[in-house]
């Protein structure tokens, strides 16, 4: 059975990877929320961290509480529409690398299932082929034992939880993974999923740029 972990946010101080008069990119630690949840337990977030800094911070897109990596804020309206509008036209390149259980056969491959929530479960993700929204993810083995695989994913659609749900249709799952693997936190005491590098356009130069944070794991 999955479990909810207690929310808990590290309390690293902010890792600023780029900061211009449009955009600031940032390194999220696992654990903590992109924006905040329901209720006063759950109001420290990434974004409030950010605005403490940035006042005129505007959120773009987000990374699940478990997922660290790169995440991209808007300092205008301008630049929150045209990033927004990147992310949903599908023209940002986002690359994450995760540790998965298991020795995966191939060397690279494409998982393309539909995605849709688990009501009874919720907030669990499930595939199903009749009425989920359409998702695919590139995958790439890096390196692997005969226990398990690091691989790189490149998600071509953005659906909740999709690499999580992917690597686990597949048969891999994501280690760590409170909600789809978790009777291994007790070894990998976060989730292995890192949001590795994110390309861009920026709002106002148009010129490509691209963010990178070196997995912790």
């Amino acid at each position: 059975m999955s479990q909810i972990t207690p929310y808990d946010p590290p309390m690293d101080p902010l890792d600023i990877l780029h900061e211009d008069g449009h955009v600031i990119a940032v390194n999220k630690p696992s654990g903590l929320l992109s924006v905040p949840g329901k209720g006063p337990d759950l109001a420290d977030c990434l974004i409030k961290r950010v605005q403490a800094v940035f006042p005129d911070a505007l959120l773009v897109h987000r990374l699940d509480r478990d997922t660290s990596g790169v995440i991209v804020f808007a300092l205008n309206a301008h630049a929150q529409r045209s990033l927004s509008m990147q992310f949903e036209k599908r023209t940002t390149k986002k690359t994450y690398v995760a540790l998965v259980e298991g020795r995966v056969a191939e060397k690279t491959g494409t998982v393309d299932f539909p995605l849709i929530v688990d009501w009874p479960n919720r907030p669990l993700q499930k595939v199903c082929h009749e009425t989920g929204k359409p998702a695919a993810t590139d995958w790439r083995v890096l390196k692997q034992t005969d226990e398990l695989t690091r691989v790189r994913l490149s998600p071509k659609t953005g659906r909740s939880h999709q690499l999580r749900v992917h690597m686990l249709a597949i048969g891999h799952r994501i280690l760590g993974d409170p909600l789809y693997a978790p009777e291994t936190t007790d070894v990998y005491p976060r989730l292995l999923l890192h949001s590795e590098e994110l390309r861009i356009n920026h709002p106002e130069s148009g010129k490509g740029l691209s963010f990178r944070a070196k997995a912790p794991f």
